[in-house]
């Protein structure tokens, strides 16, 4: 069954009277080429005027919406090759976490990124993209590969948060975390994140400790989902729209914060309508901020890197 949230409805209604009109066409031999292009300008006006009022909200149900690409998809349409490695070299593998050497635009790099599932199978089995205590030490183990070859580093950030399961507990998840953001902040290489839909939480910044963040459009970046916050706050988690108004969860927010460093578009109607073309816009984006870092030197790569964290959260007291 097809995911469609309020504010698509109207698209959607459009969508289905285009289709609609085409098979008759074909199945008729009538020329319906003026209706549907009328019916197509008007659903183009009506996705432009429904995305430029989005709320945060819309924007969460965005990220998470389940046709919107997922980590193993950019890779597949950015990379001209990709060889995934297993195991955390402890006795364990966590499939939440997809890791490997990779290829892209010429430039050789590793690639870890959080992977969902597409179906309810595939999203067991990789628990939801919440990544266990292997999870985060599969992804040092190649922060660590790609320091000793020399290799960029560049994460996918996908993941509602790190699996909360007494298991990943007594398997030390909170160590995992802080020793996973550590060996980030210790590379001497250039290390870039982007983040595709739900950036949540300890889960997110333990593979977004890098010299560039990024972010989708549609994307969100928090400390907590808002149905966590809204029941912390609210002591009512059907409040979730208001905790992530005030979040400040959305890319915009995030840049404006100094969280990111820069916002990838994303096509008219999100991600998930145009998955080629975001990709594309993603390893630009990519590949830009690779150049730019390749041109400094180790240490200085490290110290900004420390810089650019040490600097979060400085404000003024103005009055």
């Amino acid at each position: 069954m097809m995911t469609i949230f309020d504010f698509e409805k109207p698209i959607n209604e459009l969508e289905s009277a285009i289709a609609e009109l085409r098979q008759i066409a074909a199945e008729k031999g009538l020329d319906r080429s003026r209706e549907i292009a009328e019916l197509e300008a008007q659903r183009e006006r009506l996705l432009r005027q429904i995305f430029a009022h989005l709320r945060p909200w819309d924007k969460v149900l965005l990220a998470r919406h389940p046709k919107r690409p997922y980590a193993l998809d950019y890779i597949r349409l950015m990379c001209e090759s990709f060889i995934e490695l297993h195991g955390d070299r402890l006795g364990y593998d966590d499939p939440a976490v997809v890791a490997g050497l990779a290829k892209m635009g010429g430039r050789n790099l590793v690639i870890v990124g959080q992977q969902k599932g597409r179906d309810l199978k595939e999203r067991q089995k990789r628990n939801f993209a919440m990544a266990k205590p292997e999870g985060y030490r599969k992804a040092m183990r190649m922060f660590r590969l790609a320091e000793k070859f020399r290799l960029p580093v560049l994460t996918l950030v996908d993941t509602p948060a790190a699996d909360p399961g007494v298991e990943s507990e007594s398997r030390g998840i909170s160590e995992a975390i802080a020793q996973s953001m550590l060996t980030l902040f210790e590379l001497t290489v250039p290390t870039v994140a982007v983040i595709l839909g739900e950036g949540g939480s300890g889960g997110a910044i333990a593979l977004a400790a890098t010299n560039r963040v990024l972010m989708l459009e549609h994307a969100i970046y928090s400390v907590i989902p808002p149905e966590g916050c809204a029941a912390i706050l609210y002591r009512d988690p059907n409040k979730a729209p208001q905790a992530a108004d005030a979040l400040k969860l959305t890319a915009e927010s995030a840049l404006e914060l100094g969280l990111i460093d820069m916002v990838i578009p994303e096509p008219l109607g999100a991600a998930h309508r145009d998955p080629q073309t975001t990709a594309l816009s993603v390893r630009t984006a990519v590949l830009q901020q690779l150049d730019e870092l390749c041109a400094m030197s180790p240490d200085a790569l490290r110290d900004h890197r420390y810089q650019r964290f040490r600097a979060m959260g400085v404000f003024e007291t103005v009055g």
